[in-house]
């Protein structure tokens, strides 16, 4: 059955202005609304549809301050030296305060794992969790809340692991902070796709395409949401 072109703008709109999140008021999220949005990741595609994704919803503080600490540690170890040399000013500044002061105090903390026990490889898992997450995220903004999601505590699995408990063969790749935003967000920076895209071989640029998809209307598109 064909969408209704409202509800394919709507889609889109959604696509073209999810970004991160990284400052949250700390207004609790709503359990139905978890449930959605894991829900969501639970349907994203997996490798030879294993659906090995884990995830562990950290509410309690003291293991969000863990979780914090061991950010915050990995973070100063190199992470923010790396990052001082390849960021802008601003966005460095952003990061940094969010990596180092408790995920921007989001109330809700998502650890996005994988499940090896049955012999998976890291890169097998890594191409079923990161569709999951991208799902997560996007469930997350069409329900009005902004998310972020960071690899920096993952840089040391064992010791994620080991805080919420995951079993061994159990790996942590992403910590995904949930929370109504701050401020409103606005729309993202991204290069133009045409930067990015090649016809047949790299380097032949892909002569028709355009960034932006028209509005039903045949005009510009929609602007994007705010969350």
């Amino acid at each position: 059955m064909d969408r209704p072109a409202h509800d394919s703008q709507a889609a889109l709109a959604l696509l073209f202005g999810q970004r991160a999140c990284r400052a949250y008021t700390g207004d609790p999220v709503d359990a139905a609304d978890v449930e959605v949005i894991l829900k969501a990741a639970t349907h994203a595609p997996s490798a030879e549809n294993a659906q090995p994704w884990v995830f562990v919803v950290v509410r309690d503080a003291a293991v969000r301050h863990a979780i914090d600490d061991l950010t915050a540690s990995v973070w100063d170890q190199g992470g923010r030296a790396h990052s001082l040399s390849t960021l802008e000013p601003t966005m460095f500044a952003a990061v940094d305060e969010f990596l180092r002061g408790g995920y921007g105090g989001a109330p809700l903390l998502v650890i996005v794992a994988g499940d090896g026990r049955a012999g998976s490889t890291t890169g097998a898992l890594a191409a079923s969790v990161y569709p999951a997450t991208q799902n997560l995220l996007l469930a997350a903004a069409t329900l009005g809340y902004g998310s972020a999601m960071t690899t920096i505590a993952a840089a040391m699995p064992d010791a994620l692991a080991a805080i919420v408990g995951l079993p061994a063969g159990v790996r942590p790749f992403a910590v995904v902070s949930i929370g109504r935003p701050a401020t409103k967000l606005g729309p993202p920076q991204r290069r133009p796709v045409r930067a990015v895209t090649h016809l047949n071989a790299f380097g032949t640029p892909y002569p028709t395409l355009r960034d932006a998809v028209p509005g039903p209307d045949g005009g510009p598109p929609p602007p994007p949401p705010r969350a």
